[in-house]
């Protein structure tokens, strides 16, 4: 096949969607590969390496993308010049088409399909290409290293001659793989850490990292949804206004992060405190979150950054190409391309195929941008 990596037009993203070392698996496959000039720089990998390893190293994004084959891409191709792209292209990225919708459909009135990388599945199959999860473990390190670099005081319990310094008191809501990785990097630097999660089946893997788990009781009887969300914020109070940083990681692909953490319980924090919303891409998970912006409240700093993966371009970017590697191998078929529509991780991130959306959410999507009385 023909793998095309490009350029990514996002000012602030850093990353690429395959490295030198994934090039040459690639070829090594029996594929061809041609690289934009440029289009590893930012992530700390030269025109020249890539040329080392075995790519063709191409000067515009036309060149790249030839007229057919496989395109891989961080991003979603806003603000790409889509003229050279055909019905022969396959274009893989984060589009994100469940929340918007207008990016994918851009691409598929070339005609070419697309294939988000948001909506893999959750399979044991689908692991090997699960880049929101690696994402995620760059993010959850991230975020640590922010407030650790933000919030005035040492992590760590330091006993010295200039007096005892007790450890940060960390409070982590939400389990998932970002989560879970800011547990793990707060611990291996000193603090203490309590995480929640609504599922239980969450609280043992808090634990195993060396976290404390917070358990609210919940009724004997059953309750409703907002019953339950109710009794977890109210719950969760105490351990906020005990807390030096907060870490929120919920997140719903493709939906409005759920709101975790509501305007009492900010005012419950401490002067001084931080939060830091990993979900600010899509409203966040605390009521005052604003997409990368720092807010204050009542002496509490909110951060809600969107692109911290990009903060350590060259890892994210190996995570992520090696992802790719696995899932061009999946669509390849003798070393032609084949878009499986009856394939268990395919067929759910098919956004598009022949110029037609195809995927049934973001056709609902699309249905409730052009007439509101659909979407109500």
């Amino acid at each position: 096949m023909r793998i095309a990596i490009i350029n990514e037009a996002g000012a602030e993203e850093r990353r690429v969607a395959s490295t030198p070392e994934a090039v040459q698996n690639l070829l090594a496959d029996g594929h061809q590969v041609f690289v934009q000039t440029g289009a590893g720089q930012s992530a700390g990998f030269s025109d020249s390496q890539y040329q080392e390893a075995g790519a063709t190293v191409t000067p515009d994004l036309a060149s790249t993308l030839g007229d057919q084959g496989v395109v891989l891409t961080v991003g979603d191709l806003s603000g790409q010049e889509l003229t050279a792209l055909t019905s022969d292209h396959l274009v893989i990225g984060l589009f994100d088409p469940v929340w918007d919708a207008r990016p994918a459909q851009a691409v598929a009135t070339t005609g070419a399909a697309v294939l988000s990388l948001d909506l893999v599945p959750r399979s044991t199959r689908a692991q090997a290409v699960d880049v929101l999860s690696s994402t995620a473990t760059v993010v959850g390190f991230q975020a640590v290293l922010m407030a650790a670099e933000r919030y005035p005081k040492l992590f760590p319990l330091l006993i010295t001659a200039a007096g005892t310094i007790p450890p940060a008191k960390i409070v982590v809501l939400g389990a998932g793989v970002a989560g879970l990785q800011a547990m793990a990097i707060a611990r291996r630097l000193g603090a203490t850490v309590e995480g929640f999660d609504i599922r239980p089946e969450a609280l043992e893997q808090i634990r195993s990292l060396g976290a404390r788990s917070i358990e609210i009781e919940g009724p004997e009887g059953q309750e409703t949804p907002e019953e339950q969300n109710a009794r977890n914020q109210a719950g969760l109070i105490p351990y906020l206004a005990a807390a030096d940083i907060v870490f929120t990681a919920a997140a719903i692909p493709g939906v409005r992060s759920p709101i975790l953490v509501t305007e009492t319980m900010v005012d419950a924090m401490k002067p001084g405190s931080l939060l830091v919303d990993l979900s600010a891409q899509r409203g966040g998970n605390c009521s005052y979150t604003q997409a990368d912006q720092e807010i204050e409240h009542q002496g509490v700093t909110i951060l809600g950054p969107t692109n911290l993966a990009s903060g350590m371009a060259l890892s994210a970017s190996r995570m992520f190409a090696n992802n790719m590697v696995n899932l061009v191998r999946m669509l390849s078929n003798e070393g032609s391309l084949t878009i499986d529509r009856k394939d268990d991780v395919i067929e759910p991130m098919l956004v598009a195929i022949g110029g037609e959306i195809v995927h049934e959410r973001v056709q609902q999507n699309l249905a409730s941008a052009t007439n509101p009385e659909v979407a109500s």
